[in-house]
């Protein structure tokens, strides 16, 4: 096996890794995209002619390339086969043979349809680590029912903490449910590698997005399981510190973040209304807590004065947590980001370059030059039969 070189001192993590990738979309394709930033040779396997899903969705460049598809397929290649002709599944079966990892999130069931179960897989390749990720499980009372992020965003309770009050839920601005399952499949990969090197075996992972969105609900449960009372919507308020919400300045809105009660005296001091960290009802946290609406419509009274610039240097100064509340406009010439690399520029092939999310992953002496490539519909096909299945 072929196993790709970093530039670096030493191999990326995953160098070596074989994965076979046959997800679409988002939740799948950001798993493998952590595999292939982490060295891993990951092969999107898709449907002649169409492809993932999302080589359809804008916006699009010039080229026609899909720049949704693009920035979540970097580092990968693409082979064309359909599953549904009997001759094509022999291939992918041989592709099965000398995998490493599959990753699928198909509904549950839709592979065994196809003769291609978990059963038969780990019959070919008894170390294969074979990675589910859908909607609900394998498991349980909604294994067959569709999923999309904000469907899953629904189900799970996070729609109910998210927005300004109960009567008017909102979708997080991104489909967290879909990245959440991407991270966790990743990580259940990264854990189901380190125990074949232990024990030698494959494993079976099923992953499901309603679960992996439960798990990041913070204490949602625990405060509604000790308290009795439903979380809601507080819009960027947090349910037990305060201070600690985006306040409206003169010419805008900027955040501040008064985490305890020494930080209070400091935002008291750096406001000019020192006095009011001797006031009963706002001395302690779990006070300011209790007394928050009153607390909120004066530090707004006071931050109304003043331009959003004047305060966070003041805060600043004072060493109070604050940040200004920017958009993607500020994010994509933003020096801090581009010094760590999550500027990341992938290209089309005619030249033509648009900035994406870098990769967060940072280890000593790895590595981190990504790819700035999406692979065309099946670029790869013939290179990839003729490398993996040379001995075949």
């Amino acid at each position: 096996m072929k196993e790709p070189k970093s530039s670096g001192t030493v191999p990326l993590p995953l160098s070596g890794i074989r994965v076979l990738d046959l997800t679409r979309v988002l939740a799948g394709p950001y798993c493998t995209m952590i595999l292939a930033d982490l060295g891993a040779e990951v092969v999107k396997v898709e449907r002649p002619e169409v492809g993932d899903d999302s080589r359809h969705f804008g916006p699009f460049l010039s080229s026609g390339l899909s720049a949704y598809f693009a920035s979540i397929n970097r580092g990968k290649k693409s082979v064309v086969l359909d599953l549904k002709e009997e001759s094509e599944r022999d291939t992918f079966l041989k592709l099965v043979r000398v995998a490493g990892v599959l990753v699928e999130n198909f509904r549950p069931g839709t592979l065994e349809s196809l003769g291609l179960g978990p059963q038969r897989l780990r019959e070919i390749n008894p170390r294969l680590v074979h990675a589910s990720a859908s909607g609900f499980g394998g498991q349980g009372l909604h294994g067959r029912r569709p999923a999309y992020d904000i469907i899953v965003q629904a189900m799970s309770g996070l729609m109910s903490v998210t927005g300004t009050d109960a009567k008017h839920p909102v979708r997080v601005g991104t489909s967290i449910s879909d990245i959440l399952t991407g991270m966790f499949t990743a990580i259940g990969i990264l854990a189901a590698l380190r125990r074949r090197d232990q024990a030698g075996i494959g494993a079976e992972l099923d992953m499901a997005m309603l679960d992996c969105t439960v798990a990041a609900l913070e204490n949602a449960i625990s405060r509604y399981e000790v308290t009795g009372r439903v979380p809601e919507p507080l819009g960027t308020q947090h349910p037990s510190i305060t201070p600690f919400q985006a306040f409206e300045a003169r010419d805008g809105a900027m955040v501040v973040a008064a985490g305890n009660d020494a930080l209070w005296r400091k935002l008291c001091k750096a406001i000019g209304r020192s006095e009011l960290a001797g006031v009963a009802r706002f001395r302690t946290n779990d006070e300011r807590t209790r007394n928050h609406v009153e607390l909120e419509s004066l530090l707004n009274t006071v931050f109304r004065q003043r331009p959003t610039a004047e305060w966070l240097t003041r805060l600043e100064a004072n060493g109070v947590p604050c940040a200004p509340i920017r958009d993607m406009a500020d994010i994509v010439t933003d020096e801090h980001l581009a010094v760590r690399g999550m500027l990341h520029v992938m290209r089309d092939g005619e030249g033509a370059a648009f900035k994406t999310a870098g990769s967060p992953l940072r280890m000593d002496r790895m590595d981190r030059g990504l790819s700035d490539h999406a692979p065309d519909l099946g670029e790869h096909t013939e290179s990839v039969l003729e490398d993996w299945l040379v001995d075949e």
